[in-house]
């Protein structure tokens, strides 16, 4: 772990605990900072804060107090989750005191180069890819960020020897100074999180800060199909390498039914690719460009992709039953990845969806549900996806109280041949505190299914 002058003996807030926070503090205060944390959650029901006191760490639970900033703070970390519209926040940018998320204090630890990949879909599946190629190639990698390690514990242990391959978020970035990726990959831009960004604007330029600091030593692997993509990579100083799903290029990585090709030269048969769907090419083509990059063989890359199914929760196949095969796909939070999901199939489909109602429209679904022969819903949105399913003309649409009443609902619709898929084009808080939460629970109801 490198020193950190800019934090030695500074007055330094951790706003926000959870996992990242408490990382964080615990961090700042080896490299010799004087750190206060400052979490909304009451301190008997705190097991974080309790911990961090422990270590000497000046704790400040249940709320956050006008005068909090009074101390006279260097710096903010905060957690991701936090919106810039908090008025500790809003008081701290005021002040012009800088603010950032764990992501950018893993960076400046971090001994190991860093590999930070980005987009509204497939981050999860294209980060692990890219680390089980490295795996594959004895590269030494390590994941972090947003798909559940926090990145400052990861590059705390972290050597020259090792890769840290980081999912980012656009929460994470928009805390970001000076990160610097070796490979940056930026997989697509489309409307999403927009409680929390004031605008779309906003939302985008976070993404782009993941390659904002690289210069022509680094590399930006992005969507060279996307136009809003294509138009952020031209402001990069990074070198880059655009992929593309539709047809053969000579630049880049790029793919047509038959292989996939390096610069317009074969690499691989398309056929060794397990993962189904034009959005998962897009995750294959990313991954193995981030790959071939930091100097992998092909035959370790094609190793991954021949046995590679996906990744927990993103259209993760968990079984067949009755000849119906059941596919996990919680993680789809909005409409654009629900139809990546239904793109991938051809069977007929039993669609699970339903969760909190953010106003999103469904739209984005209609091209691909002639392949859904029902439509089986519940939470907050079942009066918007009732209405929606019956204009589309959706032969089946019923409505349930709750995922488990759903998922019945779905096997006595299934028959034979068809697709049961939990695609749920909405977030899962009206009913659960994650996706993962809603996900087990319906992989649970799956396994238990008897022959």
């Amino acid at each position: 772990m490198k020193k950190l002058p800019i934090v030695y003996h500074k007055k330094i807030l951790v706003l926000g605990l959870a996992k990242s926070g408490t990382a964080a503090a615990e961090t700042l205060h080896d490299l010799g900072a004087f750190v206060t944390v400052n979490d909304s959650k009451p301190f008997e029901q705190n097991e974080n804060a309790q911990y961090l006191l422990s270590k000497g760490l000046t704790v400040i639970c249940g709320s956050h107090p006008e005068d909090l900033l009074d101390e006279g703070f260097s710096l903010i970390v905060k957690n991701p989750g936090i919106p810039y519209t908090n008025p500790v926040i809003e008081e701290a940018n005021k002040r012009g005191i800088p603010v950032w998320t764990e992501v950018e204090l893993a960076y400046r630890i971090s001994d190991a180069p860093m590999i930070g990949i980005t987009g509204s879909n497939g981050k999860t599946t294209t980060t692990t890819l890219i680390f089980d190629m490295l795996a594959a190639a004895n590269k030494k990698p390590k994941i972090a960020g947003n798909i559940g390690t926090v990145a400052t514990s990861v590059a705390r242990e972290a050597t020259a020897d090792n890769i840290i391959v980081t999912e980012l978020s656009s929460f994470q970035l928009m805390g970001t100074e000076e990160l610097k990726p070796k490979v940056s990959v930026l997989l697509n831009l489309y409307e999403a999180h927009l409680d929390y960004h004031k605008d779309f604007q906003e939302y985008t330029d976070a993404k782009f800060k993941i390659t904002q600091k690289q210069d022509a030593t680094d590399w930006l692997v992005f969507n060279g199909e996307q136009q809003i993509v294509q138009d952020y990579a031209q402001k990069s100083m990074a070198s880059k390498v655009p992929f593309y799903v539709s047809s053969k290029t000579k630049e880049g990585i790029s793919a047509d039914d038959l292989f996939v090709y390096w610069n317009g030269n074969p690499l691989f048969e398309r056929s060794i690719i397990a993962l189904r769907g034009k959005h998962n090419l897009e995750n294959v083509l990313a991954a193995t460009a981030t790959a071939l990059l930091m100097n992998c063989s092909v035959e370790a890359i094609i190793q991954v992709l021949s046995t590679f199914h996906g990744v927990k929760h993103r259209t993760q196949f968990i079984r067949e039953w009755k000849e119906r095969k059941f596919y996990n796909d919680s993680k789809a939070t909005n409409a654009l990845a629900t139809k990546s999901a239904l793109e991938g199939f051809t069977e007929p489909v039993i669609l699970i969806a339903g969760g909190v109602d953010r106003g999103h429209s469904f739209d984005e679904l209609i091209p691909y549900l002639d392949r859904v022969k029902a439509l089986v819903h519940y939470g907050s949105t079942k009066d918007r996806l009732q209405n929606f399913g019956e204009a589309q003309g959706i032969s089946s649409v019923v409505s349930a109280q709750t995922l488990g009443e759903a998922f019945e609902m779905a096997i006595a619709a299934s028959e034979e041949g068809d697709i049961v898929l939990l695609s749920p084009a909405c977030a899962s808080w009206d009913q659960y505190e994650s996706f993962e939460i809603r996900g087990e629970e319906f992989i649970e109801r799956v396994i238990s299914l008897e022959e």
